[in-house]
């Protein structure tokens, strides 16, 4: 089961700016005026990064454990489907055109439904995953 949040460290500027930080995304950072702003911030840089490597077809590391004074900022809900849909086929080592027979659909529909600028409907998503033996579970933590 992945888990879909990532540790960032959120530290204070000379200017009183609260700077953000994704140890395992070096190139994820961020800032906000306050620390509502910047974890605000974080989510969304978070999902523009993880959007970035999917369509790149880079790697995406798994979430390292929470270090003292990191907290986790979750993934938004609006890439998360493709993450998981991305995460699972890599890690079964499916390719778009294997998914595609599977599902009994064009290549194309996949590669829309990994495509970070293309809206797709969740069920979909649903499908795919299953279609490879996985199913989206959520669950509602409380906010720290």
């Amino acid at each position: 089961m992945h888990s879909f949040s990532y540790p960032a460290t959120f530290r204070r500027d000379a200017q009183g700016r609260v700077l953000v930080g994704f140890p395992d995304l070096p190139e994820a950072h961020t800032d906000g005026r306050d620390m509502a702003e910047a974890v605000e911030e974080a989510v969304d840089c978070l999902g523009s990064v993880l959007a970035f490597r999917i369509a790149e077809k880079s790697e995406i590391p798994a979430q390292s454990r929470l270090k003292r004074g990191q907290r986790l900022v979750p993934v938004p809900l609006w890439i998360a489907g493709k993450l998981a849909l991305y995460l699972t086929m890599v890690e079964q080592g499916v390719n778009n055109s294997e998914l595609a027979r599977r599902l009994g659909v064009r290549e194309t529909v996949v590669r829309r439904m990994l495509d970070p600028e293309h809206d797709t409907r969740s069920e979909k998503i649903q499908a795919a995953l299953e279609a490879l033996g996985k199913r989206i579970v959520i669950a509602i933590d409380d906010a720290a």
